[in-house]
Parts: structure tokens; sequence; C-alpha cells
């Protein structure tokens, strides 16, 4: 089965970007078909710095890299590397009711936060939508903010196949209710539009005072507290089993556990358990034409996969004459 993610590189690598998709994506390798990329053109509705988005771009490579995506085992690539993509987008745009477009929630909630409107960020899930059928996907791993915008791609696959025939695959979401919204500090989705996270690969006292900064609520040390509505519990559980868990879950309910307590125990964790992938991500980034060429093998492939559904709508479209 051929299955399909990117995320965005505007900003450091979070929790939340690990365990909602990242973890998962690399998962994947051992016996799906994975197509991930870099989305630098999606990046451009909330990144204007040309050097930051580059720089960006090369870290977010090297982050997958570091954590385990092989690409001899997938297709790897930058977006930006992949020309055809926004050939399709276009030809997509013109089977798009603008209604469509108007119903999005994450167009309104960006609107709603303050951030400018503009055609990027209102077309953005049409781009959205050609990145995932160019390549024939059948699952989209997404989290729950993301769904609407893979019904958006189904509803114009259906809609263009209507017109000239079967093209494309139709693709279905996939959400993980376990860890499809990893909450943040302040108990929202960990979201860097939020200011919220709890990033990667940053130094030990950086780390630990964003932990520090979860918010909880007043419960005293001796008393009984609920996991179920603290946001330490809802984050450190994503680095334990299910026994674990349930370890957890019986210090809280039997009282005498401070959150300060918790909360050193998830810094160490989180410590301990990305170091050893800090380290490979060093080694990628002092190197950064080594990193190059890895992308560039990666959208060498991404082109060949992408162009056989190409050379279907251009004849189909009447763009081959």
């Amino acid at each position: 089965m051929r299955i399909l993610s990117g995320i965005q590189p505007s900003g450091n690598l979070h929790l939340g970007n690990y365990f909602g998709m990242m973890k998962k994506m690399i998962a994947y390798q051992e016996n799906e078909d994975l197509f991930c990329f870099i989305a630098n053109y999606h990046a451009m509705t909330s990144v204007s710095d040309g050097k930051a988005l580059a720089r960006g771009t090369l870290e977010a490579a090297a982050n997958f890299l570091a954590l385990g995506m092989d690409p001899e085992r997938s297709t790897f690539w930058v977006q930006s590397d992949v020309p055809e993509v926004q050939e399709l987008t276009w030809a997509l745009s013109n089977f798009t009711p603008m209604g469509l477009l108007e119903r999005c929630h994450s167009y309104k909630d960006k609107i709603a936060k303050g951030i400018a409107p503009n055609h990027g960020l209102f077309a953005y899930p049409v781009l959205m939508t050609a990145d995932i059928l160019l390549f024939q996907s059948e699952k989209v791993p997404v989290g729950k903010d993301q769904k609407q915008h893979v019904e958006v791609a189904r509803d114009i696959a259906l809609k263009f196949n209507h017109h000239y025939g079967d093209i494309f695959t139709i693709p279905e979401p996939e959400i993980d209710d376990e860890v499809a919204t990893v909450p943040g500090i302040d108990g929202q989705k960990m979201s860097k539009s939020y200011g919220n996270t709890i990033d990667l690969f940053q130094e030990d006292k950086a780390l630990r005072k964003q932990i520090m900064r979860i918010v909880t609520d007043s419960t005293p040390v001796e008393a009984p507290k609920n996991p179920d509505t603290c946001n330490v519990f809802q984050i450190y559980r994503l680095f334990l089993d299910k026994e674990q868990q349930q370890e957890l879950r019986n210090r809280y309910e039997a009282g005498g556990m401070g959150y300060g307590e918790v909360k050193q125990e998830l810094f160490e964790t989180v410590r301990d358990f990305f170091a050893p992938y800090a380290e490979r991500r060093r080694e990628l980034l002092a190197d950064p034409d080594g990193l190059r060429a890895i992308l560039a093998r990666g959208a060498e492939k991404a082109r060949a996969a992408g162009a056989k559904t190409l050379r279907k709508v251009r004849k189909r479209t009447g763009l081959a004459y």
C-alpha cells in the first residue's frame, strides 16, 4: 500500500511532530511503500524569510534521517524539487469549487488568529491535494485538524475522475486516536502557532524550562490526582508502554506525588530518549552537501513516480497535443 505524508520546515521540531506523524512514518518503511516529503511550498504560507526557509528545509531533512528515515527503503524528498506538483495543482484548481475551500476550517482558524489572508493560505488544500494525488497515494496519515483536507482531496479527485475518467486513486485518511492530537504545555494541540511546544534537539536547560511550564491544576501534593485531566500525564504516556502507564496512573491516584516530581521525570525521559538521535542529526548537518545529495536522489524517485500520473493528466486534459 502506498502511504504519503509530509512535514513543514517551519520551525523547531517538537513532540507533536514526532508522535503525531514522524514516528509512524518511519515505522511504515518496514512493510509499506512510503512516500514522505519536506513541504517547503506549504511552509511559504508562514515563512517569508528565504534564508530561514532554506535552513529549515535542510534541518527538517536531517531531523527525519536522524530519527530513522531510510532513503533506500522509502521515497524521501523536498517538495520544491518535484515541479510536477505545481502543474498538477493548476489542473486541479480548475475542478475545485470555491465553496469547498471556503468551508475549510484550517483557513478560517488561521484568519481568526490574526494571520493575514492570502491566496496561498486559501488554496493550501489544493496544493495538498496535488501532493497526494500525484503519487497515487492510498493512505494519508494525518492529525484530526488535517482530516478535512484529505476529504477535500477525495472530493477533487472524484470530480476530476468523473470528468476525465479514472486517473487518480481515491485516498483514505488515517488517524491514530491515541496520538492524533498531542497536547502542548497549555493543554491545547501542540503547535508552533500556539507557542506551546516541547522542542526536540535543544539544550537541556531550555528543554527543562519548557517542561516545567506545563500547565497543571492546584491539587496539593498529598492529594490524589486525576491523570486523565493532567497535561503532564498526557504527554508522558507517549513514552510509556501500557504497564508503565498504569504504574504512573497508580502513583497519581495514590496521592503524595507533586507535579514538579513528575515533570522532572518527564524531562529526563525526553532528554535521554532523543540523545542518540541528536548526535546523528549533528553529523548530518555537518555535511550539507551529502544531505543535499540524499534529497536529490529522493526527488529523482519521486519525479519518476509522479510523471506517470502527470502524463495521464496532460493527455486527458489536452495539455499534451
